[in-house]
């Protein structure tokens, strides 16, 4: 079982403190985290595979320590594809990753095969990526971070811009992912098989729990 520690975490950029003394341990296999607006918990989310670093503490993946070790151990689904989607054409956007790892051509080909198997997305690979729908360019960025056969994938709002079939189709896929996730979402009714929520608020973890407990809590102060 594969955790993510953090000790006594802060994030600080100019004079503004964007998080502040985060602890905490993580290996449930689905972890959401939810929090208003400029709550800090996309920066949060950007610590866990290295896009963000922290001003104060340190980040264990494992045990093991430092930027480099996440980045390897941690995928990144951003929520917009399109800032992540390189190439024009799909089979070779997909691959990108794995030229950076020097891996060789048959390797690379088994890997993209199994996971265009995986996700069903033969039909897409010699595709241009811009004619894709909003779903279709979702699910090959996820396909993109999965090749490279992450430990963890973090997912920040992924489903935010696909419509209602593309969203329940995303988080079917989602569920049935042998990785351990994290995702920020403000789509509460996505988050209530999820093992584990953590509230983010004025750069603050206030809340920790079981979906059942922290979302109406989290719902009863955004009333206030």
């Amino acid at each position: 079982m594969s955790s993510l520690t953090f000790h006594d975490v802060s994030v600080v950029k100019g004079e503004a403190a964007i998080l502040s003394g985060i602890s905490i341990a993580l290996s449930e296999r689905r972890v959401a985290i939810i929090g208003r607006n400029g709550s800090g918990k996309s920066t949060f989310a950007r610590l866990f595979n290295g896009i963000e670093t922290p001003s104060r503490g340190e980040i264990h993946i494992d045990g093991v320590a430092g930027s480099r070790t996440l980045r390897r151990n941690v995928g990144f689904v951003f929520q917009n594809p399109d800032n992540q989607i390189v190439y024009p054409i799909v089979g070779e956007d997909i691959e990108f990753g794995l030229k950076n790892l020097k891996l060789p051509p048959a390797e690379r080909e088994k890997r993209i095969v199994a996971i265009l198997d995986q996700l069903s997305l033969h039909h897409l690979r010699d595709q241009m990526t811009h004619k894709l729908s909003g779903g279709e360019k979702q699910l090959i960025a996820l396909a993109g971070v999965l090749v490279m056969q992450p430990k963890w994938i973090v997912m920040d709002e992924p489903t935010t811009l696909l419509d209602h079939w593309n969203k329940n189709r995303f988080m079917r896929i989602l569920n049935s992912l042998r990785q351990n996730v994290i995702m920020v979402s403000h789509d509460h009714d996505l988050l209530s098989g999820f093992d584990r929520v953590l509230h983010i608020d004025n750069g603050k973890l206030v809340d920790d729990g079981v979906p059942a407990t922290v979302i109406p809590s989290y719902l009863k102060r955004s009333k206030c």
